[in-house]
């Protein structure tokens, strides 16, 4: 299994993560506020169709390591942003789906676990995306986002966000074109 992710479709990424378990921790990093904002963003999640989710992104405080300037595409946006969503399906702890409500359009992302011994792996499906630009930053963004949540359930100290995703979109872009 690759750390990369795969495109779908023209619409669609797809990671596969094996984590460290039990089952019910990574859940817990998916759902609850505080640990989410550990490796991805904070925000209250409804766990129930029709949930609302927040999702309040501080890309510089998922690390105490220096970083650098966001890309160029990336420098207009605030240091901190918030977007929400509407869970589309929730089956504790195994699966949790939710829109993706960012920029006047809506996208949907699915976590599904499964328990295998000590590990669970994680398989990580966003559809519905708007243009391969989207694809490009999405893929880089939860790349980043996805080696960050297993350095944290590692207990060790994640590399800074853009220092990380950087490099990653011109690599999805070779592998996608």
């Amino acid at each position: 299994m690759s750390h990369y992710g795969e495109r779908v479709d023209e619409k669609t990424v797809r990671f596969e993560r094996w984590l460290p378990g039990p089952l019910e921790r990574v859940w817990d990093y998916l759902t609850d506020s505080d640990k989410r904002a550990t490796w991805f963003a904070g925000g209250e999640t409804e766990l129930r169709v029709g949930g609302k989710v927040e999702m309040n992104f501080h890309n510089a405080s998922l690390s105490t390591k220096p970083d650098i300037d966001p890309p160029e595409k990336y420098r207009d946006l605030p240091e901190k942003m918030s977007f929400g969503g509407t869970v589309t399906r929730c089956e504790p702890p195994l699966v949790l789906a939710h829109t993706w409500d960012f920029e006047g359009g809506q996208s949907e992302v699915c976590y599904e676990l499964e328990e295998a011994g000590d590990q669970v792996r994680l398989v990580l499906t966003h559809r519905k995306l708007a243009s391969f630009d989207e694809v490009l930053s999405v893929s880089g963004g939860w790349h980043t986002h996805l080696d960050i949540l297993e350095e944290v359930l590692e207990g060790r100290e994640p590399d800074a966000f853009w220092k990380a995703h950087a490099p990653l979109e011109d690599e999805y872009k070779r592998r996608y074109q």
